[in-house]
Order: C-alpha cells, then structure tokens, then sequence
C-alpha cells in the first residue's frame, strides 16, 4: 500500500464543488487583484483569530519580510529565533539585513528552548521569531515576558500553525505580528501560493498595506522600496471555501496524532510528540524520533511510505548563513534532532487503515534496523 505524506486530492473532493464554483465567480467577475474576496477574507480571518487586523499576502515569507519591514529592523539589528525550521523565517532576517541569532529548542516540542533566549540578547537585539514548528505552540508567557522586559518585538512565525493555541488564544495573535502561510500543504492551504499577516497595531496594518503595494498608500505615491505582495482573488476566494473547515480539519488531525500514538506506545525505539500544557496542537506534521533515522527512512520509501525529514540540516550550518561562521556543536540540541526526526503521513482525510499500515511499517523498519545496527 502507497501513502504519501499528504493527499489533497481528497481533501478537494470534499470541497469540489464550492470551490469551482467561487474560482468562476472570481473569473467572471472581471475584477483580479485584491478584490472582494481579498476584503472578506481578511475580516473572516480576523474574527478567526480574534485579531484587529489582517493583511492578505502572496505568501509566507513575504509576511516575515514584511513584519520585519514595518518594524524598522534592519541593517546592524539581530534577531533571536531557531535554526530547527525552514529558511524562510532566516531568509527574511537575512533579506532586511539584519542578522539571525539562533537559539537551541527543546528536544520535546522542537521549539526554541525559551529559558535560553535572555542569554542571547545584546544591545543590538530588536525582535524574537518564535516559530510554532509542526503546529505546536510555543511557551509565549516566557517569550511575551523576555521581550516586555527587554523592549523587544515578538513576531509570531505561525505558518505551520494556523488554529493552533497557547492558553486559549490563537498562535499568530500573541506578539506583535503573526505570520500565516497557505502554501498547499498547510492545514489551510490554497491552490497555489499565499500568506498573511495578523497585528492588532493600526499602524502596522497600514505600514504592511503600504508595503505589499510597492511602497505607498495612495496609488502612484510611493514613498518607500516596496514589494509586490498581493494575494491572488483566486486563491483568496478558495481560501474562504475552505476557511469554515479549518477546525474539524484540525480536530481530525489530533485524533490521528492521538491513534498513532496508540500505534507506537509498546515501541521503545520510536519517541512520539509531546505537547506543552495549556496548548493546542495542530500537528501540521506528525513527527517522532527514531535512531539510524536516515536508514529507516529509506527502507519507508522503498515500501511506499511517503515519511519525510523536515529538517535534516540546521540553518545555523546552511550555506546561505557561512558568512556568520556559525560553528557546529554550538546548537547542540537542534543538531542532534535534525538526525533523529521523521515526519510521518499526516491529513485530515487519512484512514485509520492507513495509519496502522504506517506503524506496522516503521515498527517494522527501525526493529529490522536497530537489530543489525547499533543504536
């Protein structure tokens, strides 16, 4: 039995026909860029989130950028966050000109390890990036109160997270700004690509609106370097088919996470997700921890398990960042998960079938593997 990672295709059949039929609306309509669908979609989102505002991007990373943007961050500043994610959230410190501080995680949520962010404050710390890996929240009372305390700003990386909370409040509505994505794969992902950005400042939202609209206001009044940031109609008005499932979406999720933890509790070779207190997870990805992980994952691939490793190197020893002359062993902790995680097939639509198939198979690889091979 093959199974992938992700399977949208079942998750369209659900939506098929309330999709098609607002992509033809949107078609007809003549009217292409941050139209209606872009207006409402930003109000749904907000009273989603329980936020003020909300600022449709064409992607994630633009959100980042430009949070950090409106902030005024750039050339000279640095800014704390976790080398155990995708490089967007470096990238976008790296694309104002500021520099990424990385912070070890914790080996049980593989978020950044909060007790360790004061010890890495200087003078020229302007922000905290905690990212909600995988769509588990991040202890923000520690990192809200690190940053109060030292005037810094919080801008909430919640692109793997949308629906997640910490405490009873949505992730992407605790700092300053949150950061959303819908690429595809995501809990809520569009057809293509697609960001936003969530603040309750009035002042951000109207620096960001700004900013995604090459720098300006008032149309041919530019009075910055901007970009060009604008969230498709198309996908803006599928994003709204989508939007009212997002929480039986996500409820499903934790009760495939809650069956394979089921699945793997008598096997002491694989070390399931935990979950902070107070939290809500969302599991965008399902990931454990198993030795020899590179071996098992191949002989998962070679029987039709589509696993996947998010991430095998730390952004702390990517290329992109050897200009810092970032040493390995100075993250200790990411660096020996980045050798242990393995995301296993995680969507709403996955049958219980298909997640025992899952078990039986790793079960049955990191035994065969850790037999022959010492751990």
């Amino acid at each position: 039995m093959k199974i992938p990672i992700i399977n949208s295709k079942r998750q369209y059949e659900t939506i098929a026909q309330k999709a098609e039929a607002a992509v033809l609306d949107v078609m007809r309509s003549g009217s292409y860029i941050l139209g209606a669908n872009n207006k409402e979609f930003e109000k749904e989102m907000c009273e989603y989130l329980d936020v003020k505002h909300a600022v449709t991007l064409n992607s994630g990373t633009d959100a980042l950028h430009l949070a950090l943007r409106a902030l005024d961050i750039g050339e000279g500043d640095e800014v704390i966050s976790t080398a155990f994610t995708f490089v967007a959230t470096s990238e976008s410190i790296g694309i104002v000109g500021a520099k990424p501080v990385f912070v070890d995680i914790d080996p049980d949520t593989f978020n950044i390890d909060a007790s360790k962010i004061e010890a890495a404050i200087t003078p020229k710390t302007k922000a905290i990036i905690p990212v909600h890996l995988y769509g588990q929240p991040c202890d923000m009372d520690i990192i809200t109160d690190i940053a109060k305390r030292h005037n810094l700003f919080v801008i909430e990386d919640a692109c793997q997270a949308i629906g997640a909370e910490y405490k009873g409040k949505k992730v992407g509505t605790i700092g300053d700004i949150g950061c959303f994505s819908f690429y595809p794969t995501k809990n809520l992902g569009t057809m293509g690509d697609g960001g936003l950005l969530t603040t309750n400042s009035q002042y951000l939202k109207d620096r960001v609106i700004a900013l995604r609209n090459h720098g300006g206001a008032i149309r041919y009044h530019h009075d910055e370097i901007g970009v060009n940031s604008r969230l498709d109609e198309i996908q803006a008005a599928i994003l709204r088919v989508k939007l009212p499932y997002i929480d039986s979406w996500n409820k499903a999720r934790r009760e495939h996470a809650a069956y394979y933890n089921e699945l793997f509790s008598k096997c002491d070779l694989i070390e399931t997700p935990k979950e902070l207190d107070n939290t809500y997870c969302v599991y965008h990805q399902y990931t454990v921890k198993v030795p020899n992980r590179d071996k098992v994952h191949q002989m998962l691939a070679d029987k039709g398990i589509g696993a996947m490793i998010y991430y095998p190197i730390p952004l702390h020893l990517q290329k992109v960042h050897a200009k810092y002359n970032f040493k390995e062993g100075m993250l200790p902790i990411t660096e020996k998960n980045t050798k242990l995680v393995l995301s296993l097939p995680m969507f709403a639509e996955i049958t219980k079938e298909e997640q025992e198939e899952v078990a039986k198979t790793l079960i049955e690889c990191v035994k065969e593997v850790n037999s022959t091979v010492s751990v």
